[in-house]
């Protein structure tokens, strides 16, 4: 009885091992199909692009939005450091006002206001923020504003005379351009002053 045990084994084991040489030869047979179809490869890489496809848009997806919050936050900080350089120029002015309303000496009150102007100018170059130069230049279209032209023999044509409203650079950067006076040539008919394009009214 144990001599058949042991034979049948040995059959159940040669079977397995065919079973699982069968088996191997299919799964051979299948991957080589497989290498060989041309449809199945191009489906495949295709599968593998848009995977990645996919991937490099949500990383890209994901850095926009990190770059969006980074600038916001940038222009946030910015304007935070610009109002705590000038609240004590606010609070000078608020005390002259108040001083001003209680005092009757306008000198006084011309030399406070003046100590106030002076610190906004040192906050405001402390940003790097400069007043654009205006009276006795020569007008300059990239940071001027001529809002009038005044017939003179006084100044050379194109020089700025008068400056209405101050303009301001950041750096290269124009913030603000200078509204300004400009001096023309004096016409036959005598015309004291005129527009900007210098038409005379």
């Amino acid at each position: 009885m144990h001599g058949e045990s042991g034979a049948e084994n040995e059959r159940r084991k040669e079977g397995g091992v065919d079973e699982v040489a069968a088996e191997s030869g299919e799964a051979g047979n299948t991957a080589s199909a497989e290498a060989a179809d041309p449809l199945a490869q191009a489906q495949a890489e295709a599968a593998r692009l848009k995977e990645g496809l996919l991937r490099t848009a949500a990383d890209y997806d994901n850095f926009r939005k990190r770059t969006r919050r980074e600038l916001e936050e940038a222009r946030r900080n910015g304007r935070e450091d610009l109002l705590r350089a000038f609240l004590p120029v606010f609070d000078n002015l608020e005390r002259a006002i108040q001083s001003a309303l209680r005092s009757t000496d306008l000198k006084a009150m011309a030399d406070g206001l003046s100590m106030v102007q002076r610190q906004f100018v040192d906050a405001l170059g402390r940003e790097g923020i400069t007043r654009v130069s205006t009276v006795g230049r020569s007008f300059d279209p990239s940071v001027h504003e001529a809002i009038q032209q005044v017939a003179t023999d006084e100044h050379e044509p194109g020089t700025i005379i008068a400056e209405v409203q101050p303009g301001y650079m950041q750096g290269d950067r124009l913030m603000r351009a200078a509204m300004v006076v400009v001096a023309r040539p004096k016409s036959d008919g005598g015309a004291a002053s005129g527009d900007a394009d210098g038409t005379a009214n």
